[in-house]
Formats: C-alpha cells, sequence, structure tokens
C-alpha cells in the first residue's frame, strides 16, 4: 500500500482510539462521581442497570482499542492491508468501512458463513 494511504489509515485508527479513551475518561470520572444513593430500590435498581450497561459498552470499546494498536503495529511492520487468510490485499473500500479488519471480503463471508453452520 501506498504511503500516503498508509498514514491515512493511521490517522482514521489514531482518532479513533483517541475518542474512545476519551469516552473511557469520562465514564470513569462520572461514576466515581455518581455516589448517589437511592432509597428506592427500584431507582438503585435502575441505576445498577444502566451502569453495568456502560460497563459493557466500555469493554467492547475496550476490544477495539486492542484492535486498533494491532492495526497500527500492522502498519508498522507492513502488513497493514494484507488478508491474514488468503495474502491478497484487502479492498481500501473496506479498509474505510472498518480499518482494523484483517480479512478480505471473501475470507471474511467465508469465516460467517462457516460459523453459521456451527
Amino acid at each position: 500500500m501506498e504511503p500516503e494511504k498508509l498514514e491515512y489509515f493511521r490517522g482514521i485508527l489514531q482518532e479513533e482510539m483517541r475518542m474512545l479513551l476519551e469516552e473511557a475518561g469520562k465514564t470513569v470520572s462520572e461514576m466515581t462521581a455518581d455516589n448517589m444513593n437511592f432509597p428506592d430500590p427500584t431507582d438503585r435498581a435502575t441505576q445498577e442497570s444502566d451502569r453495568n450497561f456502560e460497563l459493557r459498552i466500555r469493554d467492547r470499546e475496550r476490544k477495539l482499542i486492542n484492535k486498533i494498536k494491532e492495526a497500527l503495529e500492522r502498519i508498522d511492520d507492513g502488513t497493514f492491508g494484507i488478508c491474514e487468510l488468503c495474502g491478497e490485499e484487502i479492498s481500501e473500500g473496506r479498509l474505510k468501512a472498518r480499518a482494523v479488519t484483517t480479512l478480505c471480503i471473501d475470507c471474511k463471508i467465508e469465516e460467517e458463513r462457516k460459523e453459521k453452520f456451527r
């Protein structure tokens, strides 16, 4: 892949990571500052449910941050944009849609088809 395109994708990945880390920081500060103790059991249950939902979202984002770090490493080592299974180039459109992808569209479709039958 051309160096300009690699830098384009590096910028996208770094910006996405910055936004995810910013949101994670907000969540931590909100949860530590939110010391409201509701006397009503329903209100407490709602608060707990909201916290659990927020933590599930942040866990998914944590996993995405790890994928972003791996994609940045692939840019550095020259393997970014190459399918892990078939070794072909991943289309630029697919990378624009999901820059952390490691599979070309054909291999991803095949992988999902196999998962469906398991």
